[in-house]
């Protein structure tokens, strides 16, 4: 609530950060205005958050505007990925958070050892999964509004609401809801597919997965 709390991505540098930021003064790292969908050069009065970064290092400082029980929502990405922040304001000492993904340092070791997808192939998918993230889609990938109920479990609403589709991607947005009266586990495992790759999100707001 009252100090800066550091972000980092362990093995890469952050290179913009999409949210509801009320200042920056990231020169090398594009902040942009969730309501706008523009770069962020001057005060925005209603953001949420004060947003520095440390091109250098590729860190990101941020700091809540006011206090609040509201979540503060943030997607960082990388050259590789885009990561979904949902932060809590509590009143304690500064902090780092380091963001660590194992799934992508296992595929660097199996990229390195067999060729792996090209360059091109991984921009694709980044691109796929920020616009389907932050609904700001690119001419050339199609949307469909679907709102389709898929089956799933008894105590579960589960509902495909949209689908994007581009020449080597396509990806698929879904709601799911709890409607029983116990907590829900949820392992991305449950989410796999007999057949294709698939890319999952998960979070506590409808967000997507591409395959």
């Amino acid at each position: 609530m009252k100090e800066a709390t550091r972000i980092k991505v362990d093995g890469a540098n952050i290179t913009e950060v999409f949210g509801n930021i009320y200042s920056s003064n990231c020169g090398g790292v594009a902040a942009v205005n969730r309501d706008t969908g523009q770069s962020l050069a001057a005060i925005n009065p209603a953001g949420e958050i004060v947003l520095e970064c440390d091109k250098d290092k590729g860190e990101i400082y941020v700091k809540p505007v006011s206090a609040g029980a509201k979540p503060i929502n943030l997607f960082i990405s990388t050259a590789k990925s885009t990561y979904t922040l949902i932060l809590k304001r509590v009143d304690m000492p500064a902090d780092t958070i380091v963001l660590k993904d194992r799934g992508l340092q296992q595929a660097a070791t199996h990229l390195e050892r067999s060729g792996g997808p090209s360059p091109s192939h991984v921009r694709a998918l980044k691109q796929m999964l920020t616009a389907m993230a932050s609904d700001r889609v690119s001419a050339d990938v199609r949307v469909e509004e679907v709102n389709r109920p898929v089956q799933l479990w008894t105590e579960s609403r589960f509902t495909m609401l949209r689908l994007y589709e581009s020449r080597s991607l396509i990806g698929e947005k879904y709601l799911l809801t709890n409607i029983s009266n116990e907590p829900m586990v949820l392992a991305e495992q449950e989410f796999d597919r007999e057949q294709g790759d698939v890319r999952r999100r998960l979070d506590r707001e409808p967000q997507p997965a591409a395959r």
